[in-house]
């Protein structure tokens, strides 16, 4: 199969071996200068020595003579670099394991025309990768790849959309005008290495300097020499790695044209918009058991209730389904993303889902589809699944022993943490970023007001284009201050340059304004439909009293956190080197604040809705703290203990002020559902006699 490369990846490959070359020459030079400034140094140590032996010549010599072996070494020190990839994360499977899945890579193979893979490996997550262990003279010989599948991608696939995701992988190694990429990308780690990792080599020159005080100077030198070097590399891996970048954009487009080729368009883009929901789904599962290590709670099989936790989500988000699985649009996909700036990322390595979509449609390849489960490639994927489950948790570390929740209590208490978390979709995700407006005042000449009206797509669409707008204006202030540097971007679908930014401004606050007036006008209608639900349904008091409590705490809100940014400029000195006298005083100056946060504190502790996420130990430590007095400096030292526990309790105290207004927030919008649906207020938050206002 051949495919012809895009113009612009003729560019941008020509553009990327230019950087390379320029940097190649400006290496060579730097090369032979510190051959001869080397040279120059063990010359010169030598000499020392020789025109008077005795102990300070010897030692200056060999000094001067180290400090030139240093200077070498950096500049060579790439060649002896091996990458090695971690590989504890996966399982390697064989021919013989699943016969059926080495068939379906067998095939993709032959069509993109490319090289087995050395090795087959299954990993936890969703994604697939090819890889290799690389070293500088893996560029001058030819190195099989080892294949990476993600279970939790098998998971949620079809056979089809397997295939294309791994045809895209192998697309990335199929033809000859690939291999730039794979050039382009070694040399860039050449020059990495010589940039950034260089803790070994940091350490053998402290190391040398330990032995001798008069190697210590000739540390320092060679230290100051090779910081030099190492900015120059630095300014040329930014030259190079930009349009490495460039180049890794349009290599992306050309695998996914080889995937179209082999499996189709539609089933990689079909792939593509469900991934994020898949890997939020896996991220979910485990988020779910991370917050239960204490509990010593654990899963027998996370890719099953990965499955529950993606459909669960879908149905709430009420998603298509197709094939058993989520069809997630395109539109669905950047719903509520209404920016209107569009700049590229020069260091994206990765072209958007968007873009990558629109090529794939212009492509259009139609190919047969089987879309059966890539489960069914196993021959038993529920053992495999329950494998790879023992293999993670195998890595936790439980005080007891760990007991597996079975699926059906699984889903019972994920579907309650979810709907604990997060607000009722009846409000079409109208609040989900944004806050009840308590400026508001009864609309008295609004009219024949709905609900369906008052949270309408169109309604929530204006909240969601407000945050873009103000978005947009934060990075286009950033780029009039040279914080993002670029030279051209686009907004609202017309091309400017950095010089031209300024003049955004007026436009966007313009902008911004008018959003906010609608938004502010749908919010007094919404204040005065439920108002009128509230009187009608002898509920008004009710209404007010928790609208008005919310209000009060969100005026307040701000003005809350005082006492904790206090404490965390009074407590900064802990993290610097302070005199010991300075840090005595600054415990004693320290007293009043800490007794301010032990009152915040306790009022919280006495109420399970506040408390009931924490770990068991956290609020004993709490308690603890709360109830004695603490020594934090003594002899000399700090006593990291008591430390630990004023830590504690003073980052928990945002905790808790979060919190509570979301359980207040939570609290508003159920009583405006229960009016809504004409039911009885139950009210289940705390109250204002229950948690004192910190004022």
């Amino acid at each position: 199969m051949y495919i012809q490369v895009s113009e612009d990846f003729k560019k941008k490959s020509k553009s990327a071996v230019l950087a390379i070359s320029i940097f190649i020459i400006i290496y060579f030079l730097m090369f032979l200068l510190t051959i001869a400034l080397a040279a120059g140094c063990v010359i010169g140590g030598i000499w020392l020595i020789a025109i008077k032996p005795m102990f300070l010549t010897l030692m200056l010599g060999a000094g001067l003579a180290g400090t030139g072996g240093f200077i070498f070494f950096f500049i060579i020190k790439f060649l002896f670099k091996k990458h090695i990839n971690d590989r504890s994360y996966l399982t390697e499977i064989k021919r013989s394991d699943e016969p059926e899945l080495f068939k379906m890579i067998d095939d993709i193979v032959k069509e993109a025309e490319t090289d087995f893979p050395k090795t087959v490996y299954l990993s936890y997550d969703v994604n697939a990768s090819v890889f290799y262990d690389s070293s500088f003279w893996s560029m001058f010989y030819p190195i099989k790849k080892n294949l990476t599948i993600g279970l939790g991608l098998i998971n949620t696939s079809t056979k089809q959309e397997l295939k294309a995701v791994l045809s895209h992988e192998f697309g990335h190694f199929s033809q000859r005008s690939m291999k730039v990429g794979s050039y382009v990308y070694n040399v860039n780690k050449i020059i990495f290495n010589l940039v950034n990792d260089d803790e070994s080599y940091r350490n053998s020159i402290s190391q040398w300097a330990s032995w001798s005080g008069y190697f210590s100077i000739f540390a320092l030198l060679a230290l100051f020499i090779t910081s030099k070097i190492q900015w120059v590399l630095t300014k040329m891996y930014s030259f190079v790695n930009i349009r490495h970048m460039a180049l890794s954009r349009e290599m992306e487009f050309h695998a996914d044209e080889v995937a179209a080729n082999i499996a189709g368009s539609l089933s990689l883009e079909e792939s593509l918009l469900r991934m994020e929901l898949a890997n939020n789904s896996y991220q979910n599962v485990i988020n779910f058991y991370d917050a239960r290590i204490s509990k010593n709670q654990g899963s027998q099989n996370i890719y099953k209730e990965q499955f529950f936790v993606m459909n669960f989500l879908a149905q709430h988000n009420e998603l298509d389904t197709k094939y058993n699985l989520p069809n997630v649009k395109l539109s669905e996909s950047g719903l509520f993303n209404k920016s209107k700036l569009m700049i590229e990322n020069q260091w994206a390595s990765h072209p958007s889902n968007e873009d990558r979509i629109a090529r794939l449609r212009h492509l259009n390849i139609i190919k047969d589809s089987e879309n059966a489960s890539a489960k069914d490639l196993f021959r038993d994927f529920e053992k495999t699944e329950e494998k790879l489950t023992a293999k993670l948790f195998s890595n936790v570390k439980y005080q007891k022993g760990k007991t597996n929740l079975d699926f059906e209590t699984f889903t019972s208490e994920f579907e309650k943490q979810h709907i604990k978390e997060s607000f009722d979709k009846i409000f079409n995700s109208y609040y989900d970023n944004k806050n009840p407006d308590f400026s508001v005042k009864e609309n008295l000449a609004a009219k024949d007001l709905s609900f369906e009206q008052l949270f309408s797509k169109e309604k929530v669409e204006l909240v969601y284009t407000l945050i873009a707008l103000e978005n947009d204006k934060k990075t286009i202030e950033a780029i009039i201050k040279k914080e993002i540097s670029l030279k051209t971007f686009d907004y609202d679908g017309k091309k400017y340059t950095t010089k031209e930014a300024g003049k955004l401004i007026p436009q966007i606050d313009s902008s911004i304004s008018e959003v906010k007036d609608q938004i502010h006008h749908n919010d007094s209608d919404i204040y005065t439909y439920f108002l009128k639900l509230a009187n009608d349904a002898n509920k008004k008091d009710q209404f007010e009293n928790t609208y008005n409590n919310f209000a009060s705490y969100d005026s307040e809100y701000e003005d809350l956190f005082k006492p904790y940014a206090d404490i965390i400029t009074a407590t900064a000195f802990i993290s610097a080197r302070t005199p010991f006298e300075q840090i005595s005083r600054n415990f004693k100056t320290l007293k009043p604040l800490e007794q301010q946060l032990k009152s915040n504190i306790i009022p919280y502790l006495d109420h399970a809705q506040m408390t009931e996420d924490l770990e068991e130990q956290t609020i004993k430590d709490l308690r603890y703290y709360i109830e004695k007095e603490h020594i934090y400096f003594n002899n000399d030292q700090y006593l990291n203990t008591n430390l630990q526990l004023l830590m504690t309790a003073i980052n928990i105290l945002p905790y808790f002020l979060h919190r509570k207004y979301f359980l207040m927030k939570k609290e508003l919008l159920s009583v405006m559902k229960d009016l809504e649906n004409k039911l009885p207020i139950e009210s289940t938050m705390i109250t204002e006699a229950e948690i004192q206002e910190i004022k």
